[in-house]
């Protein structure tokens, strides 16, 4: 081998039909290995989660225990996380309600996926693996062996002369053993091709499977926040109203360093002036023919334009602008507002 890497010298060589066959087999023995490897990485993307998963196995597997920890699947950490705040929030909440819904539906799309890594390993992974600790092994094997009785053969070759011809033809015969076995072991790995065929489909069938399942919860699922989102549009918008702050009587004589304290009486509120507008606005709505409309809420405007009022108010209408918004005015200002909001007395 000295001889040849150092000094150039030139060794038995190897006919062609033995190296294309050798180009095949190592590529195909690539593959294999490649293939393992990115598909793990497929079904189990977070590396830090399969480093740990492996060292658990390990242990599992020293300590005997039959049932070892999964992998997380990232579809079940956000459906916990939002089972888990939409059930403190209220599933009586739409916000709440839908977290629970896509939550539990995620945590199915984790089951799913369980089914997927464990078809895959068995019908897929398993079967390469048993490919490379087998087959290939003995391919490195035996080409490895072929490798020192060709530098054995060549280097008695060289001695010709100098040692019995029988102990030369012995390593010939040795030789050509370990190539017929080389080649022999590499033809077995290229003609199994219709079994990683088979196993390729495997891999195939388990993905549409979990494709179809998938879709399925999905489907479930969009049905499920439609109707979340029609019912949640087609109720009246509660608006804020702010509680009415609490006055304070101040006494003279008996908190003489300042202090006060709360009226014995309780406290009122005055809404002469909103009363006269709504009175006046009822009035001219009574003698008047102008569209009309009632207002059954309070609507306090939240954007430019809006216009806000409060519920038994009578607001002139002066234009339609869908089907879900109207525009008028009241009190001297105008704006639109969402027609569920208000009884129409006087259509446009």
């Amino acid at each position: 081998m000295v001889s040849e890497k150092v000094g150039g010298a030139e060794g038995t060589k190897l006919d062609e039909d033995f190296k294309d066959l050798e180009k095949r087999a190592d590529v195909t023995s690539k593959a294999v290995v490649d293939v393992i490897s990115k598909t793990s990485e497929y079904l189990q993307p977070n590396p830090a989660s399969r480093a740990k998963l492996t060292m658990l196995n390990t242990v599992s597997k020293m300590r005997g225990q039959v049932k070892s920890p999964g992998y997380p699947q990232a579809e079940g950490l956000l459906g916990e996380s939002m089972a888990k705040f939409g059930r403190e929030m209220g599933e009586d909440t739409n916000f709440g309600g839908a977290l629970v819904d896509v939550g539990e539906s995620m945590k199915r799309l984790a089951e799913v996926k369980d089914s997927l890594d464990i078809d895959v390993k068995q019908n897929f992974i398993d079967p390469l693996q048993a490919v490379v600790d087998k087959d290939i092994k003995d391919i490195q094997h035996h080409l490895k062996k072929l490798e020192g009785r060709r530098l054995d053969y060549d280097y008695k070759k060289k001695r010709q002369g100098k040692i019995p011809d029988e102990e030369l033809r012995s390593a010939l015969e040795k030789f050509h053993e370990s190539k017929e076995m080389a080649e022999s072991s590499m033809h077995n790995l290229l003609e199994t091709d219709v079994e990683q065929v088979s196993q390729m489909a495997s891999l195939v069938e388990s993905q549409l499977q979990y494709h179809k399942q998938a879709v399925q919860i999905l489907e479930e699922l969009t049905d499920k926040l439609r109707d979340r989102v029609n019912e949640a549009q087609s109720r009246p918008r509660r608006e804020y109203t702010p509680k009415p702050k609490v006055s304070f009587d101040y006494e003279e004589q008996e908190h003489s360093n300042g202090e006060y304290s709360p009226s014995a009486n309780p406290p009122s509120y005055s809404s002469d002036a909103l009363s006269f507008h709504r009175t006046r606005s009822m009035k001219n709505s009574r003698h008047s023919s102008e569209p009309c409309a009632k207002a059954l809420y309070d609507f306090e405007p939240e954007n430019e334009g809006e216009l806000g009022f409060c519920e038994g108010d009578i607001i002139m209408l002066t234009n339609r602008i869908d089907e879900n918004w109207l525009e008028g005015t009241i009190r001297g200002q105008s704006g639109f507002f969402p027609n569920n909001y208000v009884e129409v007395v006087v259509p446009l």
